[in-house]
Formats: structure tokens, sequence, C-alpha cells
């Protein structure tokens, strides 16, 4: 998108446009907003207008017409106020609400922190951590974490019942239920998942430490669980 700032003034004259009376006797001058800070005031204003050509000709006027309008009613109101026109453009068969191109196209800080947002959340997948439950793998920050099967298992398990404290105890009934896998003591857990927690890197905090008690997932902004699709894992409950 770009911007132009001038604006051919119309060979036919505009309509003229009438101030609304006001609405109370006698005019009160707006109070300044009480969070604005002491040392600054008011210069100005922005009135940001969505309207393509097509539908102002649907109108019977023009982009340049209705801005001559506005002009010549603010000079009525308020002589001494200067204008300034600019007219903000996108690219033929763009989509999207016309205002919010022109809020976009002229820096409106609002428009652009939402842009922002809607660009991380396309990136989710190359930031942060992924738990792919169907394809029983991890990624962070978009690469394949170096998981054994075991721990992708403990990291699951913890993952499936998020927000609540699991226990040692639980996790050894639950992960070594194998006649050859050796039962774990509470002090062997505790190894197996820092060494879980090392290949988190630094969303090693993912998995939280309750002390004396066990360990717990809980929900983050920097974690993304996916399910896929059929059948859903056993261990989902």
């Amino acid at each position: 998108m770009s911007n132009i700032a001038t604006l051919e003034r119309p060979a036919t004259r505009a309509p003229h446009l009438r101030a609304v009376p006001p609405l109370v006797e006698q005019a009160v001058a707006p109070a300044a907003p009480a969070d604005l800070p002491a040392t600054r005031s008011p210069r100005g204003f922005a009135l940001y207008v969505g309207l393509d050509e097509i539908k102002a000709a649907e109108a019977g006027v023009s982009l340049p017409v209705l801005v001559d309008a506005l002009r010549r009613t603010l000079a009525e109101l308020a002589p001494g106020a200067e204008t300034h026109a600019t007219v903000a453009l996108a690219p033929h068969g763009s989509g999207g609400r016309d205002l919010d191109v022109v809020r976009l196209a002229l820096q409106e800080p609002g428009a652009i922190a939402r842009t922002k947002a809607a660009e991380e959340d396309e990136q989710d997948e190359d930031y942060g951590v992924t738990v792919d439950i169907s394809r029983k793998r991890v990624l962070i920050d978009g690469d394949s974490a170096a998981f054994t099967y075991k721990e992708f298992e403990r990291l699951q398990y913890l993952v499936l019942r998020e927000g609540r404290t699991i226990e040692r105890t639980e996790l050894v009934g639950a992960l070594w239920q194998s006649p050859d896998d050796e039962t774990p003591g509470e002090r062997t857990i505790d190894v197996h998942v820092r060494r879980l927690r090392a290949k988190l890197g630094r969303y090693e905090d993912i998995v939280r430490t309750v002390r004396g008690v066990g360990y717990r997932f809980d929900r983050h902004a920097d974690v993304v669980i996916r399910y896929g699709h059929g059948t859903p894992s056993p261990d989902r409950f």
C-alpha cells in the first residue's frame, strides 16, 4: 500500500454541508480526557473514511468532492483550522474493509498492532513448542527435537492432563508397566524429568515441578498441542 497526499479540486462545486446545531442552548467547550497528561493538550484530530471510488460514484459523489465539502464545512465552523487530506491506495482486487485499508495505510497504531498480532498467529509453528500427539514428535521453534519414545510418552502424559499435578507414583504406574522395565524410584523419576526438561531448552519451564508432590503442565501461550484427526489417543481423557 502507498499513500498520496494530494487531491485535485473538483471542477464542479460540491454540495455544501451545514453544521448540525448544538443540542444545548449554550455551547460548552469539550473537556480534555481525564487521563490526558498535564503536559499535553489536543492539537487536532484525524477522521478515517472508508469509501472506494465505486461506492462514492453510486452515491453520486467522488472522493475529491467529499473532501472539498468537508473542508468548506470545517472552514465555516473553524476558519483558523488547517487541513491536510491523504488518500490511501491499495492494489486492485485487494480484500478487506475499506476503513481497515485506510487505517493501515496511514499507519494508525491500533491497525498496525492488530496486523502484527495476526502475523504472529500465522507463525505459531515457527515459534515455541509444538507437541504433535498424532505423530509422536516435538517441534521447538520449528525444528524437530530429539525426543526418545519414552521421553515423548512422559511429556504427553503431562500435557494431556494439563492443570493437574501428577504424582511420581502415578507416572511410574502409568509409564513403566512392561515386565522388562525396571521400576524406577522417585529419585530416578526426577532424573528422567530433568532430561526431558533439558531437551525443551529455553521452554523447560512448561513442565513445572510441584515440590514434594510431582509435576504439572499448565497451558502456555507458546505451546501448541496437535491431536490430529481420527481416533483420539487412548491416553486422552
